[in-house]
């Protein structure tokens, strides 16, 4: 045997004793740690399934719900979206609890409708820009079916020139105060909305018009 292959046995040898050693230390913590990997991987799948599953399974309820309030079947709508409140799984309970409000104002109750819709403006679990929403939602139902001050009491700190939904609750509040007879009020934001070029070019249309109708009533100078 030459010395060159000699010297090969025993660098061959040395390393798989060294090998030996180091699977011996930390083989058993590796095949834990793979093990671990496949169980974690195997979890994190099994979880996005059970999630998508559960948004799926919501997501076809609400749409059912949708279809059966489209067709005017109320109560049956009303059924489906408070069985959704309950047991909906992400963001849906609080859709079918915004569109059960709905629902019941399209019946007729609005004053039930009013309540949902004030409920969930006063749910401070519930993000700022929905709780908004549900204000200016009863607040609109209010125009018809309360008084000025209903209105405003919702809406008010809405009308602020940073305010995304100042608009419609301008265009709210506005109607309100016409209908009181705050002839002055109402021209003030209804000016205010068709000067703002935010607003969009119907809402600017219609606060037009109405400023034209309020200025011409002679309730103003």
């Amino acid at each position: 045997m030459s010395d060159d292959s000699f010297i090969r046995e025993v660098n061959e040898e040395i390393r798989r004793d060294q090998a030996h050693a180091l699977w011996d230390r930390f083989g058993p913590a590796l095949l834990v740690l793979a093990v671990l990997v496949v169980l974690g991987t195997a979890a994190v799948v099994g979880y996005r399934y059970w999630d998508e599953t559960r948004a799926n399974r919501s997501g076809d309820a609400f749409s059912q719900a949708l279809k059966l309030a489209n067709e005017g079947k109320n109560d049956e709508a009303l059924a489906a979206l408070e069985a959704l409140e309950k047991d909906g799984y992400g963001a849906y309970p609080l859709l079918a609890r915004m569109r059960a409000a709905t629902v019941k104002a399209d019946k007729g109750d609005v004053d039930a409708a009013v309540k949902d819709f004030d409920e969930v403006a006063a749910d401070t679990k519930i993000p700022s820009g929905i709780r908004d929403m549900a204000r200016l939602r009863a607040a609109l139902l209010l125009v018809d079916h309360g008084s000025f001050a209903d209105v405003s009491s919702r809406v008010e700190a809405l009308t602020a020139d940073t305010n995304t939904l100042r608009h419609t609750a301008r265009e709210a509040l506005g109607l309100a105060a016409w209908k009181e007879g705050k002839a002055a009020d109402a021209l003030k934001l209804f000016d205010q909305i068709a000067a703002d070029d935010g607003a969009s070019r119907n809402t600017r249309e219609r606060a037009t018009l109405m400023s034209e109708l309020i200025r011409g009533s002679g309730g103003v100078s």
